[in-house]
């Protein structure tokens, strides 16, 4: 059986879609998810084999949320749309399949067949590097709603205990995104086995006797700065 998650903001495109791909036999659906919040949390507990991917979706898109997701989790990716002029795009970014809807047996049937002769050749489903975009925007957790925040306007990010948190002059904030996706898909620099930061917030680097060094941003905040990642922060600066 291939293990199947559905992404799509449509209720009715989503039942629809579940019914043709269970039709085939072929087929265990792990989850249905309404957005990208729900997508990441299903991905990392469930690991689909493919992702039945919509790309026009409500505050992240499709092409943006597959660059939120760690790479060795990286499903098979499947795109379906109503939309036939993201289909170069859909390819560029190493689709297996690019489905229009509403979907249709006939066309789904040549779906499940690359799926197969994929599964059987042990092709890698993940994205060659430089394909997926950069970051832009940071989906991050509010109480009943999801905040965006400009990749430009963070300092640095921080993972504790309770999870991953992106920290501005304004506020600081939760999001589902690693500390790993964030490394890779931003411009972000690691100072810190448990800190990331944006180096045009960066104010001065006060460098300590025993080979430690701390940041000082614009806003007036300290972040710790390892011996491990002293030298590549002073290399990204030139100093």
């Amino acid at each position: 059986m291939i293990r199947a998650l559905l992404v799509d903001d449509e209720v009715h495109a989503r039942e629809e879609l579940e019914a043709l791909l269970l039709e085939t036999g072929r087929f265990a659906i792990l989850g249905k998810c309404a957005n990208a919040i729900e997508a990441l949390d299903a991905i990392r507990g469930n690991k689909p084999d493919v992702l039945f991917l919509d790309i026009q979706m409500p505050v992240v898109n499709g092409f943006e949320f597959l660059a939120m997701i760690d790479e060795e989790l990286m499903p098979t990716v499947v795109f379906v749309t109503a939309y036939d002029e993201y289909a170069v795009k859909a390819f560029e970014e190493n689709a297996l399949d690019y489905l229009l809807k509403p979907v249709e047996r006939d066309r789904l049937a040549k779906t499940l067949q690359k799926l197969l002769k994929r599964a059987k050749t042990g092709n890698s489903p993940v994205p060659v590097s430089g394909v997926i975009p950069q970051l832009t925007r940071i989906p991050c957790l509010l109480t009943n709603r999801i905040k965006l925040v400009g990749t430009a306007e963070v300092e640095y990010v921080e993972s504790d205990l309770t999870g991953v948190h992106v920290i501005t002059p304004k506020g600081r904030y939760f999001t589902a995104l690693t500390l790993k996706v964030l490394e890779n898909r931003t411009d972000f620099i690691r100072c810190h086995k448990q800190f990331l930061v944006n180096i045009d917030h960066i104010d001065e680097i006060l460098l300590n006797d025993n080979l430690l060094a701390q940041i000082s941003t614009k806003s007036g905040r300290i972040i710790p700065v390892s011996r491990r990642h002293l030298k590549k922060l002073k290399d990204e600066l030139a100093i």
